[in-house]
């Protein structure tokens, strides 16, 4: 479904007519990064395309920095049709297909090109992708939001530094499974409350993507920033339902091709910036640990793949398969 092809713009004319404003329906779009993330250029990327492929007949007003609600409310109402379009780690969407769960599993992938191949190509992906419309939403395209990492206030290096420490995180149950077979205690918390609870010290550190961290300047309070890049953590870009339904073929069409322009655009930025946002961290104070034991790191969470079959049987190993084969052909 993420394989469509780009279709040849020929919209010049149309692109230099603009519609009366009241002649235009808004769209809103949410999501949770802030106003100079990677996630909020790329809503803006796609705001501008949907608004010049639909011929102004469409006009998609973001809201950043969880004005309309954290990442479990935005996809609550999208499935509601009270919010139009939102972005979010695939797991987040795992309270409505909960097979998704299992993107979350840690160790997956190990570069960005294998990621994109396994999102694009991965047959048990897709067919769990396409179990979004009847739970109110589908999928348009898969968004960049990069490798989980952890901050925290003191050093980490292996599982035994973790023991006992509280880190936060989203509501996600693979998450929290791998977190907690690292030592983690896990402590839930909306992302706007992170910084302030790393300060006062309710809780020791969070893990997230690079550009999260840096956007949301986690490394100010949690000044160890660990590149365990235990979980790879895309964005897909959902419509509701209901949004989709009242478009015409033409403009469903249209939409899904901004989404797939904001994809590429949200891929290569982020992968082209990681470097610079640590080296940027590192100036101004953060300890960058780029060689943490990993190893150590992926032999404590071997028992999340045992507690997964446990619970989602063959869909455990049907993914772990498409996962393999995708490191073995990619680098």
């Amino acid at each position: 479904m993420f394989k469509k092809s780009l279709m040849v713009a020929t919209l010049a004319s149309a692109c230099a007519f603009a519609l009366p404003a009241s002649a235009q329906t808004v769209l809103k779009f949410s999501h949770t990064d802030q106003q100079g993330g990677a996630r909020q250029a790329a809503a803006q990327v796609f705001a501008k395309k949907v608004e010049e492929l639909t011929q102004g007949r469409y006009k998609v007003q973001v809201f950043c920095c969880s004005q309309l609600g954290n990442d479990p409310k935005n996809i609550e109402q999208l499935a509601l049709g009270g919010i139009d379009f939102t972005v979010s780690a695939t797991g987040s969407y795992a309270p409505h297909v909960p097979s998704l769960n299992l993107t979350m599993m840690p160790f997956l992938v190990e570069s960005y090109a294998q990621g994109w191949k396994l999102y694009d190509e991965s047959q048990w992906l897709q067919e769990q992708f396409a179990k979004a419309p009847a739970k109110g939403f589908r999928f348009l395209a898969t968004w960049e939001a990069g490798f989980r990492s952890m901050t925290t206030r003191d050093p980490l290096n292996s599982p035994s530094d973790a023991a006992g420490k509280k880190l936060r995180t989203f509501p996600n149950e693979m998450m929290r499974w791998t977190l907690e077979a690292m030592g983690f205690n896990i402590q839930i918390m909306p992302l706007p409350e992170v910084y302030l609870a790393i300060q006062q010290g309710a809780v020791s550190g969070q893990e997230n993507p690079v550009d999260t961290i840096f956007s949301n300047k986690f490394f100010e309070v949690a000044p160890n920033v660990t590149l365990t890049n235990h979980v790879y953590s895309p964005i897909p870009l959902a419509i509701s339902e209901k949004t989709w339904a009242r478009l015409s073929p033409a403009d469903q069409k249209a939409v899904t091709e901004a989404a797939v322009i904001a994809a590429k655009f949200s891929r290569e930025m982020i992968s082209g910036n990681d470097e610079n946002q640590l080296k940027e961290m590192a100036a101004k104070g953060a300890k960058i640990n780029r060689q943490p034991n990993v190893a150590a790191f992926r032999t404590a969470v071997q028992p999340v793949y045992a507690k997964a079959r446990e619970k989602y049987g063959a869909d455990v190993d049907a993914f772990l398969k498409d996962a393999e084969a995708v490191r073995k052909t990619v680098k």
